[in-house]
């Protein structure tokens, strides 16, 4: 889709596009996590002594949430238990690799099942809820809903200039179908720092994502684009593989250069901020590409008809 006029003064207004790119308080995530972390680590609790790790991933942990973002998203990984991803080993090294790394005795079912326990004893019977992905935490008393995924470690090895190097993911199981699912949420939030940084963009990529993310909000509410079109994760998945180059000067400089890059970019070769997997395809846990053209082509439109 064209735009209609190169005339900045005539499109969506600077001061609109940087109050959209502002970050929502994030203070009530943080005593959300620390809450759950809290109620896993009890000394009643069946996950205590157990070798696993709490951290935030998603909008809160990377800086991107905005008004409006309620849940969050709580990682629990336990560490003594591993899928992986070897085919790039040699025998050998595969040899090796099964040797080190038994069949583990407790299982990912066991973890969660003592997780969701430790959440019910802790917050009471009623307040969890066991979701396809994520147990599913009520908030209160200062707490936000929280979805809680519970996942083991995965370890993957990537190709490397001289041998493959591994790189450390997590992996849970779907409940519908025993699906093996595997993420990259610390890598994620690593090279969302990288790309904010001062010799990348200079700070213009998050709040890039989160004037992008309320732009979705702001035509979804007012019925410009259907609310399943460009999910938050997503979007700032896609605003990463936007080159360096396009951000900054302005919010309205930023806006227009993302948006013209994208709308003749190879949407297809695109990977997830993670730099693992790729972003478009047919899992649920990818995004389509015509679902992409359609939020490019909406934005376009917003601007061209503010």
């Amino acid at each position: 889709m064209p735009w209609n006029h190169r005339d900045n003064s005539l499109a969506i207004p600077e001061g609109q596009l940087q109050t959209w790119a502002g970050q929502a308080a994030t203070a009530t995530a943080s005593y959300t996590h620390a809450s759950v972390r809290a109620a896993l680590s009890a000394a009643t609790s069946p996950t205590c002594g157990r070798d696993y790790e709490v951290y935030l991933q998603g909008s809160y942990k990377n800086d991107t949430n905005i008004r409006g973002d309620s849940d969050v998203d709580i990682v629990v990984q336990l560490n003594s238990t591993i899928t992986s991803d070897i085919e790039a080993l040699d025998p050998r090294a595969k040899a090796a690799f099964d040797l080190t790394h038994p069949p583990a005795t407790y299982r990912y079912e066991d973890f969660r099942r003592d997780v969701a326990g430790a959440l019910t004893r802790h917050y009471g019977a009623g307040t969890v809820r066991n979701g396809n992905k994520a147990l599913k935490v009520q908030g209160g008393s200062g707490r936000l809903n929280a979805d809680v995924v519970v996942c083991i470690t995965h370890i993957k090895y990537a190709p490397g200039l001289l041998v493959p190097s591994p790189v450390e993911g997590m992996a849970f199981f779907t409940q519908d179908c025993y699906r093996h699912v595997v993420n990259f949420p610390k890598l994620h939030y690593d090279r969302g720092v990288q790309k904010n940084f001062l010799l990348s963009t200079n700070s213009w990529f998050k709040r890039s994502v989160r004037m992008f993310k309320n732009t979705r909000t702001y035509m979804v509410e007012r019925w410009l684009l259907g609310p399943d079109v460009a999910p938050s994760y997503f979007l700032e998945c896609f605003l990463y593989n936007v080159p360096d180059n396009q951000f900054g000067t302005s919010h309205q400089h930023t806006f227009r250069n993302v948006l013209d890059w994208l709308r003749t970019a190879d949407l297809p070769r695109f990977l997830c901020q993670n730099g693992q997997l790729p972003l478009f395809g047919f899992l649920p846990e990818q995004w389509s590409t015509p679902r992409a053209e359609e939020f490019v082509r909406a934005t376009i439109d917003l601007w061209n008809n503010w």
